[in-house]
């Protein structure tokens, strides 16, 4: 895990900085943490970004205890990774493994917060692996399902057009990050979510 370590020492010293109460923490990979817009979409829900880039569900659990303050008392978590995991081969069994170790962790920190889980989107760069991103969500989807404190808020077909493949105007050069009008499919879908389940929850806590 060293190779998150230059990363991971960045959001630590930012978090240092913080001079506010975060109600709504962003956790996970680069798409997290390349969401330039987010303080902006989100600002009236005191929003903060604890995205680190490259970053696996496996990571998210092993820097939960670092990047995660024992000072934070947030009233929502969004969680996006879960795509590196299964870049590097990982399968759809061990990525859900992962996650149920990061809610784990989030229930000893926090109890039960409320806890949303942004699908795996797919993507042109790793088309060959999307029956795998398929599964693994359908996994997580499952879990959560079990659970009135957790969402699933499905990406995935949002970004996907009329003949089944990724929109390519979505996407950066890579085809694997996101651009800006990716990030405003992101915002559209998780605002709408959060209006329909946990606007109330968050506005009461800002």
């Amino acid at each position: 895990m060293y190779w998150y370590e230059e990363d991971v020492v960045r959001l630590e010293k930012n978090i240092a900085t913080i001079n506010y109460q975060p109600s709504l923490l962003f956790y996970g990979s680069s798409s997290i943490r390349l969401w330039r817009s987010l303080y902006e979409d989100f600002k009236k829900y005191n929003p903060i970004n604890l995205g680190f880039g490259g970053s696996t569900l496996e990571a998210c659990v092993y820097f939960f205890n670092r990047i995660i303050q024992p000072s934070f008392y947030p009233k929502h978590l969004i969680i996006y990774a879960g795509d590196n995991d299964l870049g590097d081969g990982r399968t759809p069994a061990e990525v859900h493994g992962y996650f149920l170790e990061l809610c784990k962790q989030i229930n000893t920190h926090f109890g039960h917060l409320p806890l949303s889980y942004v699908s795996i989107k797919p993507s042109p760069s790793r088309w060959h692996i999307n029956e795998a991103i398929k599964q693994t969500n359908s996994l997580i989807n499952d879990t959560i399902n079990m659970h009135p404190n957790m969402f699933f808020v499905d990406v995935h077909n949002r970004m996907l057009g009329d003949d089944g493949r990724p929109v390519a105007q979505y996407y950066d050069v890579d085809g694997l990050h996101l651009n800006d009008t990716g990030y405003t499919i992101w915002k559209e879908v998780l605002l709408t979510h959060i209006s329909l389940n946990v606007h109330g929850s968050l506005i009461s806590a800002a």
